[in-house]
């Protein structure tokens, strides 16, 4: 059974008919591979297959070896969404130096209210997650106004940081786009490991077009959340791995890389 939730205007009032069901081990359990701090650090040459990761979650995003394209999961079906901004079906075979992901069951939901930006939805977010030290996992179906993404081209060795990389990326902006947002929370407190606060990939409804999301203007839809209490996450094993110094600060990096576009 689902709880259900209705913003009220947009005061965010909201109105609980029911509780929510507990969810099996399984359906509570995030999985992530390699940290955010070793992305940023330029590793992009990871040693698990797309095949490996999909058993761990049917939803979920990343990236792929040599940061060729975003990756988004959903439903079950993954895709590469390279710097042309198409969607890829992703094949088996290929690794990821970084994602995340989970089996999506649904344990409550909200209506995505009308005329919201990135930030505002964020901010809607956070008065729908009852535990700010937990992960959630999302799914936003709707109609966007607004749609702006991005990808970045593949890279060649000697890997450059993710910071420099980001230059190069490719931007997408669409007009009333329909399809689906899938993403997490991090807590902040976890942010050496993932992105902290919020991290949205988007796939249109034909599963032909997506990316990275650094902005957009809501329309109409349904968020759809999962809460998460365990963690499980696998290390790379290569000596690529091993040789990287991820201690440090790396805030300025992650919001340079993260931020892009909101202003």
């Amino acid at each position: 059974m689902e709880k259900t939730i209705f913003p009220i205007g947009f005061s965010l009032l909201f109105c609980v008919l029911c509780a929510p069901v507990p969810a099996t081990d399984q359906d509570d359990t995030l999985f992530q591979y390699s940290t955010i701090n070793a992305l940023l650090n330029g590793f992009y040459d990871g040693d698990l297959s797309l095949a490996t990761l999909s058993a761990h979650g049917d939803m979920g995003i990343g990236t792929f070896n040599r940061l060729d394209g975003e990756m988004i999961g959903l439903d079950g079906d993954f895709f590469q969404i390279k710097a042309d901004g198409i969607a890829y079906r992703a094949a088996p075979e290929l690794h990821t130096p970084f994602a995340v992901v989970a089996h999506f069951d649904v344990d409550r939901k909200a209506v995505l209210p009308k005329d919201l930006d990135y930030l505002d939805l964020q901010q809607v977010l956070n008065r729908l997650i009852s535990n700010h030290n937990h992960y959630y996992a999302f799914r936003i179906r709707g109609r966007f106004r607004t749609m702006s993404v991005r990808s970045v081209p593949a890279q060649a060795p000697p890997f450059r940081p993710l910071a420099e990389v980001i230059a190069d990326q490719a931007k997408f902006h669409y007009q009333d786009a329909e399809g689906s947002l899938v993403g997490f929370y991090t807590p902040d407190y976890m942010n050496e490991l993932n992105v902290p606060g919020y991290h949205f990939h988007f796939l249109n409804r034909d599963r032909t077009r997506g990316g990275h999301v650094f902005a957009l203007k809501t329309e109409s839809g349904t968020i759809e959340i999962d809460e998460m209490s365990e963690l499980l996450v696998r290390l790379p094993s290569s000596g690529a791995f091993a040789d990287l110094e991820l201690a440090g600060d790396w805030k300025k990096a992650l919001e340079k890389v993260e931020k892009d576009g909101y202003q």
